[in-house]
């Protein structure tokens, strides 16, 4: 039975979120979406959110609203997700059979459950992340078709893909993105680690429709800052089309002061694919 986890193995009376100490029973939960229709993960009042869609099938197929839920990435409004994460806290094991198709069955079109696992209440989904990737779709050239809309973002112009590729590998490694991202009074340390990041053509897509090509900038690392990967996406565009200049890019990372190197690039071409864990 799918989704059936009796997992008395794991009970706990106590756990290291102080929020979570009365709901020992933890369930670690992959997922995907299209983030087209809403405006983030994070449960908003009045409007449509990730968060606030799992609840509501939640509460359906347990028949209660004794849960908490913690995702492992708070995606912004227009991102989509092919295999994201959340946890799933609740004071009783799980026994309710085919519980995804259960829950899959009551979330809308756009999201699905694709499989859990029960975790210990040790387990902490924002600490023992390992590395995330994200995928960000390029068009580029004349109007494209609109189909592509949902997951790919339009650039007038076609670039200079090769500078592209030896820009992109600027990033790898670690540095202070202090210019790739939206700078708030909380954050301390703009250094990230990246640990991969490449730019490619992809020749297998078809544009029948007009002339345009479809680029994808992919990149990983353990943790990124807001707007990271928007920003960098749209400086590598700016690149390519002529708006920036390699040693500008260069100088970005070596002397992190001053406004953004470059404009968010639109969140519709921006999908994580990927959340891995230490357990």
């Amino acid at each position: 039975m799918a989704g059936f986890f009796p997992f008395d193995d794991f009970l706990t009376f106590g756990s290291n979120n102080d929020q979570m100490q009365n709901r020992p029973y933890t369930y670690l939960f992959y997922i995907q979406y299209l983030g087209l229709r809403y405006s983030g993960w994070q449960r908003q009042k009045g409007v449509k959110t990730i968060q606030g869609s799992l609840e509501r099938g939640l509460r359906f197929v347990l028949g209660h609203e004794d849960f908490n839920i913690l995702g492992a990435s708070r995606t912004d409004s227009g991102v989509s997700c092919r295999e994201g994460a959340f946890e799933l806290f609740l004071k009783e094991a799980l026994l309710i059979p085919d519980f995804i198709q259960k829950v899959n069955q009551n979330l809308p079109t756009d999201i699905r459950i694709i499989r859990m696992q029960p975790v210990s209440p040790s387990f902490n989904i924002i600490q023992d992340v390992v590395s995330k990737s994200y995928t960000y779709n390029f068009l580029f050239g004349e109007k494209p078709d609109p189909f592509q809309n949902p997951v790919a973002a339009f650039f007038p112009g076609y670039p200079d893909l090769q500078l592209m590729q030896k820009g992109v590998k600027l990033f790898q490694g670690k540095h202070d993105f202090k210019r790739f991202c939206s700078v708030d009074k909380v954050t301390e340390n703009y250094i990230r680690e990246i640990y991969s990041s490449e730019v490619i053509l992809d020749k297998s897509f078809d544009h029948e429709e007009g002339p345009y090509i479809k680029v994808i900038f992919r990149v990983s690392g353990k943790g990124f800052l807001r707007y990271q990967v928007r920003i960098m996406a749209g400086a590598l565009a700016d690149l390519g089309l002529g708006r920036l200049g390699f040693s500008e890019l260069e100088e970005s990372l070596r002397v992190p002061e001053g406004k953004p190197l470059a404009i968010a690039a639109p969140a519709c071409g921006l999908t994580l694919d990927q959340v891995n864990f230490s357990f």
